[in-house]
């Protein structure tokens, strides 16, 4: 059965919400993935940042593997000993508090909110500020924070006191906190927005503005966190610690998961009922989040993400030289961008045609998110591809 007859089934049994699918995978292997005919593509996005050791690494498979033989789900009425084990591994490796573990990024973000709102409640506290540009979801309450008109106007009204600010202005947010601000969201790298770096000084005023007006600061990492940037998360990598510390994506290695980790200020808030997840770090997705965390750790992969990430935004940076519609190269570690003057989406359907997958942020950007396994070989052959799909573009 061929491309053809997957996309025909696609139009007639799947809901339309991702456009049109071109290109569909049966296997993968380290940075490469493989189509239905057998055509061989190097991932520079990683399931939107989610394989972060690349397809079918082997101890994510043996974990998955060992688990699934085991038992797979109880629910959280009982005691499950491998999700206890992945919150106190968390810990350790973040700061002090206490973890909610749910099924996505989206999720981990609703869970925030609704924190912060209880956190609030006797304070008088209820209003949020989040930033221009922000991508936190699309479930309602993550929508009603996400600073992106496009995602939010055909589902209005959405959650009431929430104001936006832009990105990386202090002063604006100074203006906008009042008596009954419960908190700040912020991504320490806007990712969906188009790769938009905070700076360190307006994180660091955040933080001052936060303890001064007693206000949570909570930082979404969702796609800058799990060692994308060089660092376990962003925090670590600005030294400054959120109240809440959202976390989904590449937790898992590609098993469905996120989750919440609430600091000291704001640990015991939640009580029984209060929060819940049928799913949320059942046996099975905990140990092999807890395998790809010991697999960051154990094999350096983190360390060597701050080097592997200068070298790709070297060669972008070549390769800028010689398109005048590219207009900035941006990031941090394993999260670049190329801003262009131009179709975005041209550019990536090229760059699948030739066989690199690469994505889109904000509304011209091209986003790169390779696995954190990547060598410099392999960005060297998808930086050849890449500079063959721009003279294709440029005509």
């Amino acid at each position: 059965m061929n491309v053809d007859y997957w996309k025909n089934k696609d139009k007639r049994f799947i809901l339309p919400t991702y456009g049109e699918r071109k290109i569909g995978f049966l296997r993968g292997e380290g940075v490469w993935l493989y189509d239905i005919g057998g055509r061989k593509y190097l991932d520079l996005l990683s399931g939107i940042g989610v394989n972060i050791l690349g397809h079918s690494h082997p101890r994510v498979v043996k974990a998955i593997k060992e688990q699934s033989e085991k038992i797979i789900h109880t629910s959280n009425l009982y005691l499950i000993p491998n999700q206890i084990k992945l919150a106190e591994k968390l810990i350790s490796l973040t700061f002090p508090g206490k973890c909610f573990f749910c099924n996505s990024g989206t999720e981990a973000v609703e869970g925030a909110i609704k924190l912060a709102k209880k956190w609030g409640k006797n304070k008088g506290k209820w209003k949020l500020i989040s930033m221009e540009n922000s991508f936190h979801g699309r479930t309602c309450g993550a929508l009603s924070i996400t600073g992106q008109r496009k995602y939010q106007k055909n589902f209005l009204p959405l959650l009431q006191g929430i104001k936006f600010v832009p990105f990386n202005n202090i002063d604006s947010l100074k203006k906008e906190v009042d008596e009954e601000t419960v908190a700040i969201i912020i991504e320490p790298v806007q990712g969906e927005g188009g790769i938009n770096v905070a700076k360190k000084d307006f994180l660091y005023g955040a933080r001052k503005i936060a303890d001064e007006k007693d206000i949570l600061l909570i930082f979404d990492e969702i796609q800058c966190g799990m060692g994308r940037v060089g660092k376990l998360f962003a925090f670590q990598k600005f030294g400054i610690l959120p109240d809440i510390l959202c976390i989904g994506k590449g937790i898992a290695g590609g098993v469905p998961m996120g989750a919440i980790i609430a600091g000291k200020k704001i640990e015991s808030v939640f009580g029984v009922g209060d929060h819940a997840s049928t799913f949320g770090g059942n046996p099975f997705v905990t140990h092999v989040s807890l395998e790809v965390l010991n697999t960051l750790i154990e094999e350096r992969i983190i360390e060597k993400v701050e080097e592997k990430g200068k070298y790709l935004y070297e060669k972008l940076d070549l390769i800028k030289r010689k398109f005048p519609f590219i207009k900035k190269i941006k990031g941090l570690g394993l999260m670049v961008g190329v801003e262009v003057d131009g179709d975005v989406k041209k550019i990536k359907d090229i760059c699948e045609k030739n066989g690199i997958l690469v994505g889109t942020a904000g509304e011209n950007v091209i986003r790169f998110l390779p696995p954190l396994i990547i060598n410099k070989e392999e960005i060297d052959f998808g930086m050849n591809i890449f500079n063959k799909s721009l003279k294709e573009y440029a005509g």
